[in-house]
């Protein structure tokens, strides 16, 4: 049988006293419903802060647990334990990224979401999706139009075979200024270069295009 494992989160808004008996009742339910759902408790992660606040050390704590893909659920009180507006549809958002469950004591099980968070993190989806498809049909046009105008990657960039996956903190500024004068835009030169595994702004390699123009003067 495989092991399902599991976080545990809990929040409280404020540091007093009361609030520290009710992070305390949390932690406690949460580990004896993952023990009534066989779950492993492999991390207990607490706030004492505000929902709106993203910044909170146990949320980002447990955010980078679960987003290596050994934890199967996190367990909380309500989904607002998790954040409150705004925050805490991103944050379920991150979540469902990560493809863990969210479990929660007050439902007894999975997250009931309402019909407006389900519609939202739906299209939080989908436009990321789309984001992720524009971006690299920009980088296949900006490729296009440079092989086009006579651009040859395999004979002007070194390294090519471990260009894809590789991020390189110099640019090679005779490609910049090479392209720049074969009539591409900085945004079509970004993009050639990220395709090609260096991952650099339109603005810095306008940045550094003007710093070379500087230096041959």
């Amino acid at each position: 049988m495989i092991e399902k494992r599991c976080v545990i989160y809990c929040r409280v808004s404020t540091e007093k006293e009361t609030q520290e008996q009710s992070i305390v009742r949390q932690q406690e339910e949460l580990e004896k419903l993952a023990t009534e759902l066989s779950y492993d408790c492999v991390g207990i992660y607490t706030d004492r802060q505000s929902g709106y606040d993203m910044d909170r050390e146990g949320l980002l704590s447990m955010l980078d647990r679960i987003q290596d893909g050994s934890v199967d659920a996190v367990f909380i009180q309500d989904e607002t334990r998790l954040g409150r507006g705004n925050a805490r549809v991103a944050i379920l958002h991150v979540i469902a990224k990560s493809e863990t469950t969210v479990i929660t004591n007050h439902s007894n099980g999975t997250i009931e979401l309402n019909e407006m968070d389900s519609m939202l993190l739906e299209i939080l989806a989908i436009v990321e999706e789309y984001q992720r498809k524009l971006h690299n049909a920009k980088i296949r046009r900006g490729m296009k139009r440079a092989v086009d105008k006579g651009y040859d990657p395999s004979k002007n960039l070194r390294n090519i075979d471990q260009a894809l996956g590789r991020e390189r903190l110099e640019l090679p500024i005779e490609e910049i200024v090479s392209l720049r004068n074969k009539g591409l835009t900085y945004e079509e030169i970004a993009n050639v270069l990220n395709g090609l595994g260096h991952a650099v702004s339109k603005a810095t390699v306008h940045r550094r295009y003007k710093e070379f123009l500087a230096l041959e003067r």
